[in-house]
């Protein structure tokens, strides 16, 4: 049990507030070796201030390297400025059917974040645009059809697997159809299994198939599929991605901490456990480290008592550290 306890912190991927991570966060990071970092715009005014603190961050995560994560997506999606790593939107390569273009850009885009430091990126965007109140998704999507999404999808995991960048595909099960944003309230969609098998699942399947690294669900509600959100969904996390997609790497939880669409899970920690237990494998607390400390303990509490099986916590550790070994021969700053 001790050596699981000393290695739970391997499931929580954290962020701070500011252009540098403060000591109190640094030394939570040594202390309980947190699997990942995700930086954000305010993190990152320059490249060079990136840099700086992805290696101060790896300074102090010694025991296992960290996953150090940014949403680099395209166009307002992108939380590093300046060319060649800030590129075009996804929607505006999918209005001119320009793959070409694309692959090239984001080829640059991945070379200069392999250079900061940065091992994943959460991208691509697998959804696809059904719904032009989508405000979320507006400018995201790689065109409104299966197969236009998956080409593009395919392009994007085939660039970062070559450069040793690690992919996540997002926003699972699909956010496309949905009005509701949600970072404001939780979200709805109205497809049922059968639907979801021959449009929304098409794209992620295309990104399994090539090598995808991640998967990230995102806290909306399929009510036709199951009656509990998806961050809490079994039946989504467990069934649909491991058997449908025939996935076996992480499931990265969208952010625990911020998002309005989680608010029904309950505290800090009983968001993480409630996703933990549906089988996500990392969980992501964004904006706010308190929240991801606070988190963390309640966390550490349930696996000690025996609220959440050893077993799965031993098999999601090995997913977060085969992920990892991808990484052994990847650029180290």
């Amino acid at each position: 049990m001790e050596k699981i306890l000393k290695r739970i912190g391997q499931l929580f991927v954290m962020s701070f507030e500011g252009e540098t991570p403060p000591e109190r966060f640094l030394r939570f990071l040594a202390s309980e070796q947190i699997g990942g970092i995700i930086l954000f715009e305010a993190n990152c005014p320059s490249h060079a201030q990136a840099r700086d603190n992805i290696r101060l961050i790896n300074r102090r995560i010694t025991n296992v390297p960290p996953l150090i994560a940014i949403d680099q997506e395209g166009g307002p999606g992108c939380r590093l400025k300046g060319a060649p790593v800030e590129y075009a939107a996804a929607a505006d390569y999918a209005a001119r059917n320009d793959l070409e273009g694309f692959t090239e850009d984001y080829a640059r885009a991945v070379v200069l974040m392999s250079t900061l430091g940065i091992n994943l990126n959460l991208a691509p965007v697998a959804d696809i645009a059904l719904n032009d109140d989508n405000q979320c998704l507006s400018g995201r999507c790689y065109g409104s059809d299966p197969q236009s999404v998956s080409r593009f999808v395919r392009a994007s995991v085939r660039v970062a697997k070559s450069h040793r960048m690690l992919s996540c595909l997002k926003h699972f099960p699909g956010l496309g159809e949905a009005k509701i944003d949600p970072h404001k309230a939780m979200a709805t969609v109205d497809y049922d299994r059968v639907l979801w098998e021959q449009r929304e699942m098409v794209p992620f399947l295309a990104g399994t198939e090539v090598g995808a690294d991640l998967i990230m669900t995102t806290h909306l509600l399929a009510d036709k599929i199951d009656n509990r959100i998806a961050t809490a969904s079994k039946t989504i996390c467990s069934e649909m991605i491991r058997r449908n997609l025939d996935f076996d790497g992480p499931i990265i939880t969208d952010d625990l901490t911020g998002m309005k669409g989680v608010d029904s899970l309950g505290s800090y920690g009983e968001r993480a456990v409630a996703a933990f237990m549906a089988g996500h494998d990392l969980l992501l607390f964004c904006n706010s480290y308190e929240a991801g400390m606070e988190a963390y303990e309640y966390f550490r509490d349930a696996v000690e008592s025996g609220d959440i099986p050893k077993e799965q916590v031993r098999e999601s550790l090995d997913r977060v550290a085969g992920v990892k070994l991808k990484l052994r021969h990847s650029v180290v700053v």
